[in-house]
């Protein structure tokens, strides 16, 4: 008997409790009839722990509806229509591009700039030894003193020609008048004649030495202009302004002919060489306007198609399109780019980008329901402007929170904002 009262005391707790929580009308079941066994009274308690049990989620509820309303604004999921694009991804490079090598073989005696170093035109940047090419200056020049010297006795030598010429034909033209009045012999005009074309090859001779003079020295004037030339190879000077961006050559380096030594890009110059499918090559024209996404600046610029390369590659079956890009501060070679070539328009489901939830890899939205927010992960697309496409997660007219309200989480009450 006082087994079974302490069951009845069980069972009146289990009672209050269900009252306290209104799983039951309030004094429903306070006693049991008389003569009732055990049974009954364990098949209650089992309903009482099912109740208890459960009570959690309807705390929860209770909890959520007293929970304080969030104001919103809300967007509406639209099908817009988009124009299609196509991606090609690229490498941007420069359009002035100089690799400097030396033209003489010599060691390297100095090196003035280091890698991202800026230059100007006409800078030195490489300076070779260059002891045998001054020899060569030197050796060139004294061969021009030299001639300039024999001048003055190829000068001396006319002039005797010369003099002896006219004596020649002074003397000449007077046998010439006394042979005419037979005044003299024969053989003594035939030795005056003799005398004058003698003369005459003299000067003749003089002459052809002293042109012979003026031809060497200008080949000598040649070889001095030349050994001066490559003397100037020896200090490899900027072509342009720009900055260096690979330097391959150190002080006490040989440096041979075509040996690549520094490489200068010309700065605010660049353009992106893209790999365009070979089937997208009626779409694409030289002067279309065009739009390059650069993810390292975070960019989006509008550029130009300036050249396409109209070799295919067999192994890519694409081609090169080469796309001008506008200056940049921090614009460089080498960077990742996507040319995004704008094609025929499509209908496309879109909603504001600003709302949309990224961690990591997922992107999601607050949907509204009966005036609860509900996260719901989604998968997007393209960006144009402040929309981006939705592929996947949402459906026409789906309300969704925009932009973003602080402290809106998943089962957050919400009251939308006009």
């Amino acid at each position: 008997m006082s087994k079974f009262r302490d069951r009845e005391g069980v069972f009146r707790a289990s009672v209050a409790r269900l009252d306290k929580l209104k799983l039951i009308p309030r004094g429903a079941c306070l006693s049991l009839p008389a003569g009732r066994q055990p049974g009954l009274l364990l098949a209650v308690v089992a309903f009482t722990a099912f109740s208890i049990a459960c009570s959690p989620a309807e705390t929860h509820t209770k909890a959520a509806s007293t929970t304080p309303t969030i104001q919103v604004q809300t967007a509406t999921v639209t099908t817009q229509s988009w124009p299609d694009t196509y991606e090609a991804t690229g490498t941007v490079r420069a359009r002035s591009s100089a690799v400097l090598s030396s033209k003489v073989m010599a060691y390297v005696r100095q090196v003035s700039v280091q890698v991202g170093d800026p230059v100007k035109e006409g800078q030195e940047l490489v300076t070779l030894d260059s002891q045998d090419l001054d020899v060569n200056v030197r050796r060139a020049e004294a061969a021009e003193a030299e001639i300039r010297d024999a001048f003055t006795e190829a000068d001396d030598g006319m002039a005797g020609a010369k003099a002896n010429l006219d004596l020649a034909q002074s003397t000449f033209q007077r046998m010439q008048e006394l042979a005419q009045k037979k005044s003299i012999s024969n053989q003594e005009f035939d030795e005056a004649s003799a005398r004058l074309k003698s003369a005459q090859a003299a000067y003749d001779m003089a002459c052809s030495k002293r042109r012979q003079l003026d031809s060497k020295l200008a080949e000598v004037e040649q070889e001095i202009r030349g050994a001066r030339i490559m003397r100037q190879y020896a200090r490899i000077s900027a072509p342009f302004a720009g900055v260096v961006t690979a330097k391959s050559v150190e002080p006490g380096n040989l440096a041979a002919p075509g040996a690549p030594l520094l490489t200068i890009e010309r700065q605010g110059d660049y353009r992106l060489e893209a790999s365009v499918d070979e089937s997208k090559l009626p779409f694409v024209k030289t002067g279309q306007e065009v739009e390059v996404a650069l993810e390292a600046l975070d960019r989006h610029l509008p550029a130009r198609v300036s050249e396409i390369v109209p070799a295919v590659d067999s192994a890519s079956r694409a081609y090169i399109v080469k796309i001008d890009l506008p200056a940049l501060p921090n614009l460089r070679s080498g960077m990742f780019g996507r040319a995004i070539f704008p094609m025929s328009a499509g209908k496309v489901l879109a909603l504001p980008a600003a709302a949309v939830v990224e961690r990591g890899q997922l992107q999601s939205v607050f949907t509204l329901e009966d005036g609860v927010a509900h996260n719901r992960l989604i998968t997007t697309g393209k960006h144009r402007g402040e929309l981006v496409e939705v592929l996947s997660g949402l459906t026409e007219g789906e309300k969704v929170v925009s932009p973003l309200a602080s402290g809106v989480v998943d089962g957050t009450r919400v009251e939308v904002r006009q």
